[in-house]
C-alpha cells in the first residue's frame, strides 16, 4: 500500500528501493540502448581513437555519478536535477530543467526503441511500419509495467540487468579471438577533433546516473545505499564500455554496413543467423530495461515539476494502492506516443535522435553540477568533483553543433509558457 501523508496530505511513494534494485536501475539506466548502438557510430567517426573517448566518459563519469547521488542523499526527494534546480536557483531554472526533460523525453524515447527495432529486424524481415509498430510496443509495456508501481518495475529492472551483463559478456568473449592489431591504425583517421564528436555521441551511453535521483523518495535508506550503489555501477558499467569498445574496433566489425547494430554483426560472424537472432532479441529486451527505468524516472521529474506548479498540478496525484505517478505516466506516455509518429512522418534518423538528446542532457547536467556547486558541503577532493562534473559537460557542448537548437527551442518555449501563466496569475 502506498504510505499516507503527513496530516491527512494524501498518498506517498512507497519506500521500496534497496541496494540491489538501485544497482539494478543504475546499470539499466546507463548500460542499455546505447551500448547497443554507439560503439558502432563512434567508431565510424573517429576509428580506433573512439577508444580514448570511452575512456574520458567512463573516467568523468563518476564525478556526474557522485554528484547526484549526494545530493540525493542530502535531500532524497523526488525529480533529480529538477529538485536540485529548485533548491539551489528557485522556479525560472527549474522550469528550463522540467522542459529539458520533455525534450529529452520527445527525443530520447523513440531514439532508444527504434534501435530495439532495428536490431530485431537484422534477424527478422520487418518493415518500416512494422519497425514502428514494434518500437510503439516497447513504449507501451515500459508505460504498462510502471502504471502498476515501482515494486513491479525494480523487479523487472532486476531481471534485464541480468539480461544486459550476459549479452556484453558473450559478445566480448565470443569476439576476442577475431581482435587484430591491424584494427587500430591509423589511430586517429579523422584527426583529433573526432575524438571530440565522438565523446558528444558516447556522452548518451553515460547518461542515466541522474535517472536514479528522480526516484530518491522511494529509497528505503538513500544515505548508506546511494553511495555504495553508485560505486558498484561505475565500476561494472566503465569495464563493460571500454571491453566492448575495444571489441568493435579490433574485429573492424563497424566498417561493415551503417554501424548502428554492430553487436547483431559479431555474433553473427560467430554463429550465423542463428546468433544474430538470439541477440536481437535480446537487445529488444535490454533496451525496453532503459525504457522502462527512464519511464520511471521521467514520470517522477513530471510529477514534481507538477507538485511544485511547474507543470499543470493535475499531474501531481499518486495512486493511493501502489503510489504510481499515473496521471504523470499518461502524459508521458502521450508525448513518447507523439514523438514517435513525428520520427515515423518526418522519417528522421537515430544519429540525430541521440545527438540532440545528449544536448538535452548536457544542459541538464550542467545545471545540475551548478545545484551541486552550491549546495553540497563537501571536504578534500570531493569538494572539486561536482566542478569536475561542470567543466566535463561544459567541454562536451560545443560537439552538438546545431542540433543543440532543439534543445534551446523546447527550454525557450517552456519559459515563455511559465512567464505567460505568471501573468495570467497577477
Amino acid at each position: 500500500m502506498a504510505q499516507d501523508g503527513p496530516q491527512g496530505e494524501g498518498p506517498r511513494f512507497q519506500r521500496v528501493i534497496t541496494l540491489r534494485y538501485a544497482v539494478a536501475m543504475y546499470v539499466s539506466s546507463v548500460l542499455g540502448s546505447g551500448i547497443l548502438v554507439i560503439p558502432g557510430l563512434a567508431a565510424s567517426v573517429a576509428g580506433p581513437g573512439s577508444i580514448l573517448a570511452w575512456l574520458l566518459l567512463a573516467v568523468a563519469s563518476y564525478p556526474f555519478a557522485y554528484t547526484f547521488a549526494r545530493l540525493s542523499a542530502r535531500k532524497p526527494v523526488s525529480g533529480g536535477i529538477y529538485s536540485f534546480a529548485l533548491e539551489g536557483f528557485g522556479h525560472v531554472v527549474s522550469r528550463a530543467v522540467a522542459w529539458l526533460f520533455i525534450a529529452w523525453e520527445f527525443l530520447g524515447a523513440p531514439a532508444a526503441t527504434l534501435a530495439a527495432a532495428s536490431y530485431l529486424a537484422t534477424a527478422f524481415p520487418l518493415s518500416r511500419p512494422e519497425i514502428f509498430l514494434v518500437a510503439g510496443g516497447i513504449l507501451a509495456l515500459a508505460f504498462g509495467v510502471n502504471y502498476l508501481g515501482i515494486k513491479l518495475s525494480g523487479r523487472v529492472q532486476l531481471a534485464t540487468v541480468v539480461a544486459i551483463v550476459a549479452v556484453l559478456v558473450f559478445a566480448v568473449l565470443t569476439s576476442a579471438g577475431r581482435v587484430s592489431a591491424s584494427n587500430f591504425t591509423p589511430f586517429l583517421p579523422g584527426g583529433a577533433t573526432s575524438v571530440g564528436v565522438a565523446a558528444a555521441l558516447i556522452v548518451w551511453c553515460f547518461l542515466g546516473y541522474e535517472n536514479v535521483s528522480n526516484v530518491a523518495e522511494e529509497f528505503k535508506d538513500p544515505e548508506r545505499d546511494f553511495g555504495r550503489s553508485v560505486l558498484i555501477s561505475v565500476v561494472l558499467v566503465s569495464a563493460l564500455y571500454l571491453a566492448v569498445a575495444v571489441v568493435i574496433v579490433g574485429t573492424g566489425v563497424y566498417l561493415t554496413g551503417s554501424g548502428v547494430t554492430p553487436f547483431a554483426n559479431l555474433t553473427q560472424a560467430v554463429f550465423g543467423r542463428s546468433g544474430e537472432a538470439v541477440v536481437s532479441i535480446l537487445a529488444v529486451v535490454i533496451i525496453f530495461g532503459t525504457v522502462n527505468a527512464y519511464t520511471a524516472g521521467f514520470g517522477r521529474v513530471m510529477y514534481a515539476a507538477a507538485r511544485e506548479g511547474d507543470f499543470p498540478r493535475q499531474l501531481a496525484v499518486l495512486d493511493s494502492r501502489t503510489g504510481a505517478p499515473r496521471r504523470a505516466l499518461m502524459a508521458l506516455f502521450a508525448l513518447a506516443a507523439v514523438s514517435l509518429a513525428v520520427f515515423y512522418v518526418f522519417n528522421l534518423s537515430i544519429e540525430s535522435a541521440f545527438l540532440a538528446t545528449s544536448g538535452a542532457a548536457i544542459f541538464a547536467y550542467i545545471i545540475g553540477s551548478l545545484a551541486g556547486t552550491r549546495l553540497l558541503r563537501e571536504k578534500g577532493l570531493r569538494k572539486a568533483l561536482p566542478w569536475i562534473s561542470l567543466v566535463a559537460s561544459v567541454a562536451i557542448l560545443p560537439f552538438i553543433g546545431w542540433l543543440l537548437l532543439s534543445s534551446a527551442a523546447v527550454v525557450g518555449a517552456g519559459l515563455l509558457v511559465g512567464w505567460a501563466s505568471s501573468r495570467r496569475r497577477l
